[in-house]
């Protein structure tokens, strides 16, 4: 009887891919003299609130961003998406950018649109310089691969459980959130926003979750078009070989730690 698959989800790297399993992550890269350096280990679990609508996806992106120090500890090599000057300079620039517009908007409807767009500004120079948007690539395939059983090279570069998903629907949200705020209180304070900003994000956790369980529903594709058009268009490319290789070897270990192989 073949075994059940794994759930699956993935980040690229600047040099590799780190893929997160129900328990475990685990982490290829290409080192400088070209070998291929993989790491793994147990993923910290945060089990207060479980079940929760709207706590429990805000549970599990605090798990994977958790999961990043150990990361870097277990395979100090890799580097971050953001470990760049061009991308730390933007992140600044929509920190500063960000702040102007909370002092001058905030709470306004025109303002929120403009923080949201500002937000997205760092992850924009991320895949537009270097490879990231290749290692993107790589992370889709390779897990797209080992979900239907075929290889990473044939597979698409765009997935259906990619965080893209996430950003319509939180956009939406946080313009709603926005609207009912200001029908209480014409200048919200910063605690109030930075709520609503949570409340959107889980929320859009959830939109997610749902349009994976009724993927073939005409409402799932139209809440899933604008993020495969951000991977097709901005956040994936098609990568080399080379990189199809370190994703493979990812998807190997996070395999083997998953089911207790030695």
């Amino acid at each position: 009887m073949a075994e059940d698959k794994l759930r699956l989800g993935g980040m690229a790297l600047r040099n590799g891919l780190l893929v997160h399993g129900p328990t475990h992550w685990a982490a290829a890269i290409r080192r400088d003299d070209g070998t291929i350096a993989v790491g793994s280990g147990r993923k910290p679990r945060l089990r207060v609130a479980q079940g929760v609508a709207g706590i429990r996806g805000l549970l599990r992106l605090a798990e994977a961003v958790a999961v990043l120090p150990l990361v870097k500890r277990g395979l100090p090599e890799a580097r971050l998406p953001w470990q760049d000057a061009k991308v730390l300079g933007a992140v600044a620039a929509a920190s500063a950018g960000g702040q102007l517009v909370r002092r001058t908007a905030a709470g306004r409807m025109g303002g929120e649109a403009m923080l949201a767009a500002i937000s997205v500004v760092p992850a924009v120079v991320a895949l537009r310089g270097g490879e990231v948007a290749e290692w993107h690539g790589v992370e889709h395939k390779a897990i797209a691969a080992y979900e239907n059983d075929g290889d990473a090279a044939d597979a698409a570069k765009e997935h259906d459980r990619c965080g893209s998903h996430l950003m319509a629907p939180m956009l939406l949200a946080n313009l709603a959130g926005t609207a009912l705020l200001r029908t209480v209180t014409r200048e919200p304070s910063q605690v109030a926003q930075g709520a609503v900003a949570l409340a959107a994000m889980g929320v859009a956790v959830e939109v997610f979750a749902w349009s994976e369980r009724h993927g073939g529903t005409r409402t799932a594709r139209l809440l899933r078009r604008p993020g495969h058009e951000l991977q097709r268009v901005l956040g994936t490319r098609e990568p080399t070989e080379d990189q199809l290789e370190v994703g493979r070897a990812a998807l190997a270990e996070i395999v083997r730690v998953e089911r207790g192989a030695p």
